[in-house]
């Protein structure tokens, strides 16, 4: 059997050659191997990639979270990383390309149209210059320094308010608060020029269908915020279909393409709106440039996803979750679950819950000890959490393991260095 790596002593050389003879211990095939994970050939003549992490002094991770922003989100698959690499090589006209990429991704999604965005912020941003400049007939160097006097209101439920509202702020936009159905049906006037919903907001009043209906019987567009609602994969063209006007994915999430990319799709006439605000022009999108790459890796993800299933993805996520337990099982008062958000971040989550006053030391505790190995695992933010979030419950004694993002041969570090930590206290 592949001896265990000590906790803290794990290299990228050592880690890498155990995990990939612990894989083979266990009869799982590995998705890269340990020669491509070492050594990426370079472009001009096959030398090693230099480690830039390395030179630079940032500590690798362990990505037992999920796909947080703050954690670089998720990895990109090897097909990916290939057409990112490839389309690094050549120039090309950056407007022709957010066309036809537009056009393609439409095709692929069901939708009218479509558009690769700086992530699913940037999304929220063109989707409300989009329908500034659609209700007010304007040009987007009015945005947002002439919006003051124009029909600039977006309608948003009071449980659906969060941080990036700032992104729709950015348009110039004012956001009216509604609670109640009579209060959404009041809010419209002849300044109304959106309406945003949150996807992933666990309260509101008012559901999808009624807010849909409202605000098409006053003929103002709604957009969605779907940023961190894949899978399932059907999601892509769930909301068009039911009559969003305009929806936001993030690309660096579950669709698994660059961090730093993502996708406004919804009706054609909108679309064309946000790509005249979007770069390489001069609107309020200038500033939030997709470079070819991210825009043809954009295009790869969705094309690589669309060749998974939900069930094969659950069941690999799953049998991850499984590895973990299977390690932790017979620590004292452990006690293992598998857990699934509702919308956001839709895929099996392990909780490990335990008696600190047993063990001897808290989940926070337990964060803070993985987090100093390296490479340092990152656990699930709800780990310790008296009030969870992010679709994930209270968990005051449990540790929250994301499986999703982590690579081969890491699941089996994890559910090691969480039963050293526990055992050892």
């Amino acid at each position: 059997m592949a001896s265990e790596p000590t906790p803290g002593s794990l290299t990228r050389r050592s880690f890498l050659q155990w995990s990939q003879s612990a894989l083979a211990m266990l009869g799982v095939a590995p998705l890269v191997s340990s020669a491509e994970a070492l050594a990426a050939p370079a472009a001009s003549g096959g030398s090693v990639a230099v480690d830039y992490y390395a030179k630079l002094g940032v500590k690798k991770m362990i990505n037992a979270a999920g796909t947080y922003t703050m954690y670089t989100a998720a990895v990109m698959p090897p097909e990916v990383m290939r057409a990112v690499d490839e389309s690094a090589k050549h120039p090309v006209h950056l407007h022709d390309l957010q066309i036809r990429s537009g056009g393609y991704l439409a095709q692929k999604l069901r939708c009218e149209g479509a558009l690769v965005s700086c992530g699913a912020s940037s999304a929220l941003t063109l989707a409300t210059a989009a329908c500034i400049t659609s209700a007010n007939n304007c040009k987007p160097e009015d945005i947002p320094q002439n919006v003051g006097p124009m029909k600039n209101e977006v309608i948003v439920q009071k449980a659906h308010r969060y941080g990036y509202d700032h992104a729709i702020f950015l348009c110039g936009a004012k956001i009216v608060e509604v609670e109640t159905l009579d209060d959404y049906k009041r809010a419209f006037n002849e300044k109304t020029v959106m309406t945003n919903f949150f996807n992933a907001a666990e309260k509101g009043e008012i559901g999808h269908e009624q807010w849909l209906e409202v605000a098409h019987q006053h003929n103002v567009p709604c957009h969605i915020d779907a940023a961190a609602d894949m899978p399932p994969i059907s999601n892509l063209w769930k909301y068009t279909g039911m009559g969003f006007d305009l929806v936001c994915f993030s690309g660096g999430k579950g669709i698994r393409g660059p961090q730093n990319a993502g996708l406004l799709l919804g009706k054609k006439h909108l679309i064309d709106l946000a790509h005249l605000n979007n770069n390489p022009y001069e609107g309020v999108g200038r500033g939030m440039k997709v470079a070819k790459e991210q825009i043809v890796g954009m295009v790869a993800a969705v094309d690589w996803l669309l060749g998974q299933s939900d069930e094969s993805m659950e069941k690999e996520f799953t049998r991850r979750a499984d590895v973990i337990r299977d390690i932790v099982k017979g620590v004292p008062t452990v006690k293992a679950t598998i857990f699934t958000p509702e919308v956001a971040n839709h895929v099996p989550h392990l909780i490990i819950s335990y008696d600190p006053a047993v063990t001897g030391i808290t989940p926070k505790e337990v964060q803070a000890k993985l987090r100093a190995l390296d490479p340092s695992i990152e656990l699930n933010p709800a780990t310790g959490s008296e009030h969870g979030g992010n679709g994930m419950p209270p968990c005051p004694n449990a540790l929250v393991v994301g499986t999703w993002m982590l690579q081969p041969g890491e699941a089996e570090i994890v559910g090691r260095q969480i039963r050293a930590a526990l055992k050892k206290a």
